[in-house]
């Protein structure tokens, strides 16, 4: 069995730090704690579980803060998690599981990572994340914000989910902030970062200079081709925020670049005809994205309603424009059964009900009248 460090930075966390520490507590051989300015009970919190508690001046850096947590953990293996995440029993299970199977040669664990959930609470948006690295093989975060650890080694895809449960909204402004004065203080931007910043910008509502961020991204040669994806769809938001619809267009279909588009793309695609009332387009687009290529293990950011839900429910919007309504609640039941407590579905299925009992009562005056 191997032995795991859990490393973690955390401030200004009393409220969900023994949340996810009791959710984890019994993996871990070794909880290491790196404060980086708490001014509430974080630190009293953490002391029920450990005793290896440090300080670390924050410095709008967190590969530096993580760094610093890594190198305190002892143990075979170093684990990160943020304090809003949580494992649940099942998936803590499986991480028990993982401790007695994995092999001693494995460099580096990558799980799924969950930010955003489906009313049923399954998960509609994550991707997988480097989660569980051997000691002592020099593996460190870069990237000031959205820091990762480069992939290399041995890799283990576990199935073995990380939740991240936000209870409050934190600083939004944060990150573009360091982004802001990065750029500010002649620090340079490796593609991964540019790619960071531009969506950063966009989010923010930013447009103009997020689209030249965005297309400096994607003029780069060496930028991952998952984030020059995802990219088209950041740019495409921010050429609509500044009126360039030819533009955004022509930026989404830019994704066709690299791969096969993604259900992401697709649904953007299909948004665009839809919106300007171009439906069979939209049928079109919407009807590749339930078949479009979803790889859980790539590391892109999946939005799971995109291979399901959002168009199936669109498909049934854009075929009722068309006047097909066998097709348009062919294409509402299918969207019911990925969310069958949906506003949207149920309020569909009452829609066509009331159409046919009014064309029932048509046919009955017409009858009558007869």
């Amino acid at each position: 069995m191997i032995t795991l460090s859990l490393c973690m930075i955390v401030r200004n966390e009393e409220d969900v730090l023994g949340r996810c520490l009791d959710s984890v507590k019994d993996a871990a051989d070794e909880i290491i704690i790196v404060d980086t300015g708490s001014e509430d009970r974080t630190k009293e919190t953490a002391r029920n579980y450990t005793e290896k508690i440090y300080d670390f001046p924050w410095r709008d850096d967190f590969s530096a803060a993580r760094n610093f947590a890594l190198g305190k953990g002892t143990m075979e293996y170093l684990m990160w998690l943020d304090a809003d995440d949580v494992i649940s029993e099942k998936n803590r299970k499986k991480l028990l599981g993982l401790k007695e199977s994995l092999e001693s040669d494995v460099d580096m664990v990558l799980m799924p990572y969950a930010a955003a959930f489906e009313p049923s609470g399954e998960p509609d948006f994550s991707y997988y994340r480097e989660r569980i690295v051997k000691n002592y093989r020099g593996f460190r975060f870069c990237g000031r914000v959205h820091e990762v650890i480069p992939p290399s080694g041995k890799l283990c895809y576990a199935d073995i989910l990380v939740e991240h449960r936000k209870q409050k909204a934190g600083d939004s402004r944060r990150n573009l902030r360091i982004y802001e004065t990065m750029e500010e203080t002649g620090e340079g931007f490796d593609s991964r970062a540019l790619y960071y910043y531009g969506r950063e910008l966009y989010f923010h509502r930013k447009y103009e200079k997020g689209r030249k961020v965005l297309e400096q991204f994607l003029d780069r040669p060496d930028g991952w081709v998952e984030n020059k994806i995802d990219a088209t769809r950041q740019l495409a938001g921010c050429l609509y925020g500044i009126g360039d619809d030819s533009g955004a267009l022509k930026a989404l279909l830019r994704a066709l670049e690299y791969d096969v588009p993604r259900g992401e793309t697709c649904c953007s695609l299909g948004r665009h005809f839809q919106d300007r009332e171009q439906y069979e387009q939209a049928v079109y687009w919407y009807g590749q994205a339930l078949g479009a290529k979803k790889d859980q293990t790539s590391g892109a950011f999946i939005q799971e309603e995109c291979y399901g839900f959002l168009p199936a429910v669109s498909l049934c919007v854009c075929y009722d424009r068309l006047g097909n309504r066998k097709m348009a609640e062919k294409y509402n039941e299918l969207a019911g059964r990925y969310r069958p407590d949906s506003e949207y579905y149920l309020k569909n299925k009452e829609y066509f009900t009331a159409q046919r009992q009014s064309e029932s009562v048509r046919h009955r005056a017409g009858n009558t009248e007869k």
